[in-house]
């Protein structure tokens, strides 16, 4: 935000009152502070030369910084663009993709189209006639268009000072100039302020033409080129909706409307397209969008009175206080070098001294009331001020306290922040300046009861509130506030979805739910989402660990005995009888990474398996036999059944519905498999094989004395066995399931082949029934899977289902739910439910109580995920169509509400059918039901209706009926059902003959009804999962059967009984189910709670209901760490924010100034709760030594206040570093700066200006009177495109090439010769055709640069790949040519719950379109599939270590540098290394931290001395944990992503340190054989013998970690890429980082501690000891054949390195100096500004 003004400041001033007698008595100056008493004696004056009243003349040190988007014009007419864009931005909770249902998108057209009729109505009727020439009118202008002041409109002038929608206005613009350029129409296009194109066809109507224009005469109404007819997709960009009808029985025509929309031009067209859409309806059908036309002529104009590049909003600017403990700074002289005492001011002569703004030796001169005060006055308020600046002079040399004194530093801010007016506002003002108060702070006493409460908090909410110091709620939704996470524009965006959902809360339940005080009540509940559950759900005291989720079992374990047979037993088995016994051993186990072998069963996994006639793999199987590899205590049973007999013993059961539960199906058992024990091999080939034959193989075998380990091997090989068997065959038949067990046996030293084949054959010519009592049978194998709801496929962990296919698919959703059940146990055992002897049985302990059913529903089994598992049927039926189940217990208070809907297709008879059974079963249906701990009963209140799904004639005809079923009774519409069973062609009058008694006003209500009432309405339910389905409160279950059971009720309220137990309790007050109308409100508040809790993709958190737990708990009637504003109350349903933050955390800093734009722009209620660390210890993370700015300003203007961060009176003893915090996918760099934002210093003598800096200051100003500001612009270079690339199977396809091109075929009507061509994108998102620049779209900074690559490697990391790029319309592409090209092709497909689905084929299969137009982090998904015959192809052939036939010619060094010293230095680098090289130089060099003028001044002498220089640049990605010290960040990027940072083209690079100079010829070590290692390092000198004790790496945990291999120094090293890709060594250092980087203390020097400790996997060549010298290691003899020499730092002693540079490298030994060429780089730089200024010149005469 700006700068607050004085008014808005003002803080108690007896706050700080306080705290400055607390300053003063700790600081014991009690008689200066005296002067405030009128009885205390006058101060005495103090001596002139008294050097403690000498100030600096200083005042108010500033600094401002602000991001400009060069290349995109702005002007007032933007802003018209800008609102409609956000009319435009209409969002959806639907879908894969959030799309737009047909419903949301008619009402997207409408809104559209209401706000651009409305703009065009007040145009015309204007007296301005649309001549805007301010931000401020045009804003204006909108907003009264749009009228009212809700929280939308809000939202909207806020989006448009941030420039929220402006990448979409230069999305249009760019489309607009790329159409008129391909249409020959750009250099004469002139003022106009509107045209348009026709489609089909593509022609063009300019402004002119508009008024009279025949669009059917202007396009191709007859489609003459497949291109005319495919033509809609390709130019409607995304949630770009046409106006007008859309008849696909007429001729489409589709007009494009380009138009600066605050003009008449564009009124007057939208008007007559909008005319002309209606009259044309009959005809042809024509369609129109509307576009942005904006500053189409700007690339050749430039900006003039009214356009300027657009200044953006939305980043952070953080100032640190730097380390200089070695001088960095270039040495040069600057005006005031030499400083003298002369120049600093005696407070007690000075006269005309100005007051420093806000804050003074760290008290706020606002609050007091001092910020007017003149120091000459003689009164005690310039006393208090004098003393106050002696103060703030003494701070200066230690202004950040030491770590023993600021422990309590956040309890001591937050008692500042508790005794101020506006909490928010202080909060703001200590978090952002906290460097300038904490050494006040520090000596402030902490209140007490802030003291007290913030200990309670931090016990108590340490569990639930994210880490990191803070996070905001946004209805409960939780905000990622971390760095570099954070996007202010994805939170606009959510504010706007938030708003939306409250307002279709409103639609959905407002009408049911009777007054505006429920609704907010139903809110409050939405806002906690699942911990609403929490809130208002009953506890079990015997509930288990895992209640609290929605795990289900299923009782696969009760009836097992002669069904399922187990492998192994760990309780029973010998060989596990070494294992402890005692259950704790677990954690002891787990904590060393060992696996739990503890002697109990623990885990019992279950698998249903027909190896002979399923080709399924089982996952269950693969985990168990993993498990039992792995020493886990797992027992693996199997069921083997056959998926035939199954259903043929379901049949059996059905027919025979008085057998006992477990009885054997006597099908198989009563006679033998084999009549007669042949070995005929004819005969047994003729039989096939079967799962009841191998069923009796392994039953027999488990009956023997055999080991069970020998039951694991023998399924293996018999499973493998038959698997090849029907993989050769194509089947098996019973001699090759005979053979296949013989063999298998005889394999394992079991006895001879022949021998088992006999016995085999004896075996299978006897019945089952012939077997002893208690060995397996499969008819009691069938009878289980029937009676459990079994079939082959299944598995189950500990009675939880796993999931089902092929085990490469969903073993990793199998592996997380056995670590879940791992948890689960440990907890559990923690707990002491699971004890070293009790539960006798762990598995039957599982396998009762809540959430386990007998048997298997396909309600349980299903697949899909929650979101997908509920359905809002849409119905106009009221309560008049409910049915109420009649209550089974009577008095009882019904604890849980249910409603269902049953959408069937009464048209059909199995509609019908289902119809009728439904009503039956709940006709007795006992609604005394199990509660959720499965205990005890509760009573429910259950109705349900019917409800056609197909507006066919006969459901039209059973529609008034059913809409009235509950006036009618569940008897009368019985006998309706029965009629209406017997056929078609029925009336509803028929039908009403079967009613009897019934009313006349009913029936004519049911006639009535059908004419004109909901049924005369009646529509298919198109988008229904079904045509006949149940759904309980939005849960549904899709009816495949013909009838509906009492089981399938009574499983689905199970599963949504806490959602209606919780609402049903929490409007008990409010709501009582005693009517029809009010179940259905209850059932309609369940509904939409439970859908919205599950299709959402994140979490809501009920957190401030925490907080009031804990006030209630703790009886605190006023809360010191919690504040709210703005509170509505109950009558307007309002977005709620809560926020929970340290003061003095990093996210505070970001957090204060949107909570005050929250809470005094948008006026939405804010509640706060501060919650501070009560210790601040040695390791814990302040910015002590950050001031932060935030910049979104909701009043800033682009022309009148353009937004920026400004610092004001910054400490000026300090060095300061300048770091952004910008969104993820903004690409910012250096576009206007004259100092160093490495090494900000501000200079007593001259000043810190900029101009001061450059020596130009008005000397005739007195330096105390002078502005000393610094200015800093930044320019939005591109935005990121990134994403993540995936194949079908999961796999990233690591080292996958890609290519970003702009789309240019935009289907215009353009000869044959003019076709337009892709054009390749640069890395920093330039674009280029094969020849030249496209123009008006290209890039305008130096024409002279080589064209920027635009390719990147897809990394192993999750898939990570990221291009660069403009607002426009982009081609994601597979490098053509490229290894990828042969083997993938590019899929259409999501991402859902982190499972990939692919949808289907691209119409080109090897490029994806991605359209640029807003700000928000929104990572693409490329999936990619392979190609028929690619299926193990891989990328990295063994051939891809070829030369390329120009390697030789050019030699590429990277080299990378921050501040104006070390890019001095890297131009000397770069001109020793291009004079003793003997072939081409290529420099590339990192641009993210290098000045303007460096770059420009460095591609002047590259031009000079013969070499080439190219920029590359690299965003850090969001997934990589990253850095917060700049230096740090640097060392990150020069070894992180090497390769992905160059061109692919480029083979090999060299590093070169930019403080380096170079003697030796580089083309040596380029040709050097690195002997298969991917980058060589010199190894550190160890010759220096005053240095040895600061070696490092010769003892201690490096000397054991290399293992006598050397430490290198990372100042030089030469890198193969393209071994180094092809080894994916990228990736390896990245997962290495990731992994030590998580200790803050590790990686020291991280560019150089990374490759060393990845040695052992990545090793390094050794390069010889003479490629790098230096002096701190290398002894002084060996300098003499050194061919580097590097100025690394010496830890004795701390020289400057201009000063170490001009003494190292001079001498004999050299044939230039670092002084000449210092000299050399000069002469360039002097020469480049010469023709810099002449250039200016001309410009300016032109």
């Amino acid at each position: 935000m700006r700068k607050p003004q004085p008014k808005m400041l003002l803080l108690q001033t007896l706050l700080w009152g306080v705290l400055l007698l607390q300053l003063i008595n700790s600081c014991h100056a009690a008689p200066w502070f005296g002067s405030l008493s009128s009885e205390s004696e006058p101060v005495q004056e103090e001596p002139e030369e008294d050097v403690s009243m000498l100030v600096s003349p200083i005042l108010n040190r500033e600094l401002e910084t602000s991001v400009v988007a060069n290349s995109w014009p702005s002007n007032p007419q933007n802003v018209f663009c800008e609102a409609y864009a956000h009319h435009q931005t209409t969002y959806s909770n639907d879908g894969p993709r959030q799309e737009l249902s047909l419903q949301e998108r008619t009402a997207a057209i409408a809104t559209n189209q209401q706000f651009l009729s409305r703009l065009a109505d007040k145009l015309l009727a204007s007296d301005e006639q649309s001549s805007f020439q301010s931000y401020h009118d045009a804003t204006q202008f909108v907003l009264e268009t749009v009228g009212g002041n809700n929280n939308n409109n809000k939202l909207l002038a806020y989006a448009l000072a941030m420039r929220a929608y402006s990448p979409q206005c230069e999305l249009h613009r760019g489309l607009a100039r790329q159409t008129l350029h391909q249409l020959h129409a750009l250099a004469t296009f002139g003022d106009r302020q509107a045209f348009a194109v026709v489609y089909p066809g593509g022609a063009l109507a300019l402004q002119e033409e508009l008024p009279t224009a025949d669009w059917s005469a202007l396009s191709h109404t007859v489609v003459t080129t497949d291109a005319d007819d495919d033509y809609l997709p390709h130019v409607l960009l995304p949630g770009e909706f046409p106006f007008g009808r859309d008849n696909s029985n007429n001729p489409q025509i589709l007009v494009v409307l380009y138009a600066n929309l605050g003009s008449t031009a564009f009124a007057h067209a939208y008007q007559k397209l909008l005319a002309d859409t209606t009259a044309s309806a009959t005809t042809t059908n024509i369609r129109f969008v509307v576009r942005h036309l904006g500053a189409v002529h700007y690339e050749e104009i430039g900006p003039d009175e009214t356009t300027s590049p657009t200044v953006l909003q939305g980043y952070g600017v953080r100032l640190d206080i730097r380390n200089v403990e070695y001088k960095v700074f270039d040495d040069r002289k600057t005006a005031g070098d030499d400083e003298g005492e002369e120049t600093f001011l005696n407070l007690t002569s000075a006269t005309d001294l100005k007051t420093p703004p806000q804050f003074l030796a760290g008290v706020n001169l606002q609050a007091l009331g001092l910020d007017d005060v003149q120091v000459e006055d003689d009164d005690n308020s310039s006393s208090l001020l004098k003393e106050l600046w002696k103060k703030h002079e003494a701070q200066q040399a230690n202004l950040i306290p030491p770590n023993w004194q600021r422990r309590k530093l956040p309890l001591q801010a937050t008692t500042v922040i508790a005794a101020s007016k506006d909490p928010l506002m202080t909060l703001e003002e200590v978090s952002l300046n906290l460097p300038s108060v904490a050494s006040t702070l520090v000596h402030l006493h902490v209140a007490e009861d802030v003291q007290e409460i913030a200990e309670k908090f931090e016990e108590e909410l340490a569990s639930i509130l994210p880490q990191g110091g803070g996070t905001l709620l946004v209805n409960g939704r939780q905000i990622n506030l971390g760095r570099p996470t954070f996007n202010i524009f994805e939170l606009l965006n959510l504010l706007r979805k938030e708003q939306a959902s409250l307002e279709r809360l409103q639609s959905e339940l407002g009408p049911y739910l009777g007054s505006t005080a429920v609704l907010a009540k139903v809110k409050e509940a939405w806002t906690m989402g699942d911990d609403f559950l929490d809130l208002t759900n009953e506890r079990d005291e015997d509930t288990s660990s895992e209640t609290e989720s929605k795990v289900f079992r299923i009782d696969v374990g009760r009836g097992w005995k002669r069904a399922v047979m187990y492998m192994n037993d760990i309780e029973k088995d010998a060989k596990y009888a070494q294992w402890p016994r005692s259950v704790r051993q677990m954690f002891m186990a787990m904590q060393f990474g060992m696996p739990p072998s503890i002697r109990r069963n623990l885990f019992t996994v279950l698998v249903v398996l027909d190896p002979v006639e399923d080709d399924t793999d089982n996952v269950g199987m693969t985990l168990g036999k993993q498990l039992m590899q792995g020493n886990y205590p797992a027992r693996l049973g199997m069921l083997l059944v056959g998926a035939k007999d199954v259903k043929a013993c379901a049949e059996w059961v059905t027919a025979n519905p008085d057998s006992d539960e477990g009885e054997p199906c006597p099908i198989f058992d009563d006679k033998p498999i084999l009549e007669v024990a042949t070995k005929d091999k004819d005969k047994l080939e003729a039989i096939p094989a079967s799962t009841r034959a191998l069923h009796r193989l392994v039953a027999d075998l488990i009956a023997s004395d055999n080991p069970n380990d020998l039951i694991d091997a023998y399924m293996e090989y018999m499973m493998k066995g038959l698997e090849e068997q029907k993989e050769l065959a194509g089947q098996c038949t019973l001699y090759d399931l005979l053979q296949t067990h013989a063999s298998t046996m005889s394999g394992m030293g079991m006895g001879s082949t022949s021998k088992h084949m006999t016995k085999a054959l004896d075996l299978l010519s006897k019945a089952e029934e012939s077997d002893d009592a208690t060995r397996p049978t499969y008819g009691k194998a069938l009878r289980f899977a029937v009676d459990k709801g079994l079939r082959p496929g299944m598995s189950f962990v500990n009675g939880r289902p796993m999931p089902e296919g092929d085990p490469q698919d969903v073993f990793d959703k199998a592996g997380k739910i056995f670590n879940q059940e791992m948890q689960n146990i440990a907890m559990l055992i923690q707990s002491g439910e699971i004890k070293d002897s009790t539960p006798k049985s762990v598995y039957g302990f599982f396998l009762s109580g809540k959430g386990v059913y007998k048997s298997v529903h396909p309600l349980l089994m299903d697949s899909r995920e929650k979101s997908e598992s509920y359905f809002k049927v849409p119905h106009e039926f009221d309560a008049s169509s409910l049915l109420i189940a009649s209550s089974t217990t009577e008095d009882q208070e019904v604890k849980a509400v249910f409603v269902i809907d049953a959408l069937l297709d009464v048209g059909t008879a199995q509609g019908i059918q289902l119809a009728k059974s439904l009503v039956s079963v709940m006709s007795t249906f006992k609604t005394a039901i199990s509660d959720s701990t499965g205990s005890k009963k509760i009573e429910a209140k259950i109705g349900y209706r019917i409800i056609p799904s197909k507006a066919t004639e006969g459901a039209k005809q059973l529609c008034p009926i059913l809409a009235m079923a509950g006036e009618i009774g569940s008897e009368a519409l019985l006998a309706v059902l029965d009629k209406a069973a017997e056929g078609e062609g029925l009336s509803l009058e028929s039908l009403l003959d079967n009613i009897p008694g019934l009313s006349n006003d009913l029936k004519q209500s049911m006639e009535a009804n059908l004419s004109e009432g909901v049924c005369s309405r009646l529509e298919t339910v198109t988008s229904a999962p079904s045509d006949n389905m149940i759904v309980s409160n939005g849960l549904f279950y899709a009816l495949e059967a013909s009838s509906v059971t009492k089981d399938d009720i009574e499983l689905l309220i199970s599963l949504d009984l806490d959602y209606s137990k919780a609402v049903t309790a929490y409007l008990a007050d409010d709501i009582a189910p005693e009517t029809p109308e009010k179940c259905d409100a209850i059932a309609r508040t369940i509904s939409y709670l439970a859908m919205e809790s599950a299709v959402a993709s994140f979490a809501r958190l009920g957190l401030e209901d925490d907080v009031n737990d804990l006030e209630k708990k703790y009886k605190l009637e006023k809360n010191p760490l919690r504040y709210s504003w703005n509170d509505g109350g109950d009558d307007v349903l309002q977005l709620k924010i809560t926020a929970f933050v340290d003061p003095t955390s990093e996210t505070c800093q970001r957090l204060a100034p949107l909570l005050r734009v929250l809470r005094d722009a948008l006026n939405l209620p804010v509640t706060l709760v501060l919650t501070p660390r009560t210790i601040l210890d040695a390791d814990g993370k302040a910015p002590i030594t950050s001031f932060y700015r935030f910049v979104a300003d909701p009043l800033a203007l682009q022309d009148s206040s353009p937004p920026k961060a400004l610092f004001s009176n910054l400490p000026m003893e300090h060095t300061l570093t300048l770091r952004m915090d910008v969104p993820e996918s903004w690409d910012v760099q250096q576009s206007n700066v004259a100092q160093d934002t490495d090494n900000l210093r501000c200079d007593v003598r001259s000043g810190c200006s900029d101009d001061a800096h450059m020596g130009l200051a008005d000397e005739s100003i007195p330096i105390h009177q002078r502005d000393h500001i610094t200015h800093v612009e930044f320019g939005l270079n591109s935005l990121l495109i990134f994403g993540q690339c995936y194949e079908t199977k999961g796999s990233s396809p690591n080292g996958l090439q890609l290519t970003l091109t702009r789309k240019e075929d935009l289907h215009l009507d353009l000869p044959k010769a003019d076709a337009p061509q892709d054009v390749e994108v640069g890395m920093d998102g330039t674009v280029h055709t094969a020849d030249t620049m496209v123009p008006g779209i290209e890039d305008e900074t130096d024409t002279e640069t080589a064209i920027p690559h635009a390719d990147t490697l897809v990394m192993k990391t999750v898939g990570y790949w990221q291009l660069r790029a403009n607002p426009g319309v982009w081609k994601v592409q597979i490098a053509k040519d490229s290894k990828g090209a042969e083997i993938f092709d590019i899929v259409d497909g999501i991402v859902r719950r982190g499972q990939l689905k692919v949808l289907g084929k691209l119409a080109d299969n090897t490029t994806k379109q991605v359209v640029m137009k807003d700000f928000v982090n929104r990572g693409e998904l490329l999936l990619v599939q392979r190609r028929k015959g690619h299926e193990k192809a891989k990328l990295f052939s063994s051939d891809a270590l070829s030369k390329s036939e120009d390697e030789d010619e050019v030699i590429n060094v990277f080299s990378l540098a921050t501040g104006h010293l070390y890019e001095r230095f890297l131009k000397i680098m770069m001109l020793s290394v291009t004079r003793r090289t003997s072939t081409k130089v290529k420099f590339w060099l990192f641009e993210n931290f290098l000045s303007p003028s460096f770059k420009s001044s460095a591609r002047y002498m590259a031009a000079q001395i013969g070499c080439e220089v190219e920029f590359v640049t690299y965003k850090w990605p969001e997934w990589l944990r990253d850095q917060s010290e700049k230096q740090r960040i640097i060392w990150g990027y020069k070894i992180l992503f090497l390769d992905v940072l160059f061109p692919l083209s480029v083979k090999k690079i060299i590093y070169v340190d930019a403080d380096q100079v170079v003697r030796g010829d580089l083309k040596e070590l380029w040709d050097m054989d690195l002997e298969g290692a991917p980058y060589g390092y010199t190894p550190m000198c160890s010759s220096r013998e005053s240095t040895l004790g600061f070696q490092f790496w010769r003892g201690g945990f490096w000397e054991s970690h290399l293992r006598g291999r050397p430490y290198h120094i990372s100042a030089l090293y030469v890198v193969d890429l393209q071994r180094f890709r092809k080894q994916l060594v990228g990736d390896q250092l990245r997962s290495v980082y990731q992994q030590l980087s998580a200790d803050p203390n590790s990686l020291a020097n991280l560019d150089q501690d990374l490759p060393n400790y990845a040695q052992h996997s990545v090793p390094i060549f050794s390069l010889p000891q003479e490629w790098l010298w230096c002096e701190s290691w290398c002894s002084d003899e060996t300098k003499a054949t050194a061919k580097t020499i590097d100025l690394c730092n010496n830890p004795l002693h701390k020289e400057p390195k201009v000063s170490m540079a001009k003494r190292v490298i001079s001498g004999p030994l050299f044939e230039e100096s670092w002084v000449e060429l210092d000299e050399v780089v000069d002469g360039y730089q002097k020469e480049w500004q010469a023709s810099t200024l002449s250039d200016a010149s001309s410009s300016a005469e032109a």
